[in-house]
């Protein structure tokens, strides 16, 4: 499959770090600063053409995560197939110290997977199960 990305800015194209990666690495296009429980939208200067049957998922890199406690708010991110704008990403800063994002930083990674569409049809009953209604912690620990 190919992925078609359009470079907006001077930045490295999405690139697997090894072999087995299964994520494509993003990288800033630009300089931010993200102060302590704040978050900024990060522009990656590039534009993609996901396939039809198909999304982008951004996630976090854990190597951020682990070592100054920086993240994405929302987790996966949702790339649509028809969406041809920016990807850019909202990065968080749960670490104690000012993060400095730096134009050709990996931020946040690219997974593209296959997806199903649905027919929706509304019912008046739905069929039952073991769990029925439990929601929130009533499977255990």
């Amino acid at each position: 499959m190919r992925l078609k990305v359009k470079r907006l800015k001077d930045i490295p194209l999405p690139s697997y770090a090894t072999p087995g990666s299964s994520g494509l690495d993003l990288y800033a296009a630009e300089d931010v600063e993200i102060p302590p429980g704040e978050f900024k939208l990060v522009g990656t200067g590039i534009a993609v053409e996901i396939p039809p049957g198909f999304e982008g998922e951004v996630r976090p890199r854990s190597g951020l995560a682990a070592k100054y406690g920086v993240t994405l708010l929302n987790t996966p991110g949702t790339i649509d197939s028809d969406y041809r704008g920016e990807v850019k990403v909202v990065l968080i800063n749960h670490g104690r110290e000012i993060f400095h994002v730096r134009k050709g930083m990996r931020i946040a990674q690219l997974v593209i997977k296959k997806v199903e569409r649905v027919e929706v049809c509304e019912v008046e009953e739905l069929g039952e199960t073991g769990r029925g209604e439990g929601g929130f912690g009533s499977t255990g620990l």
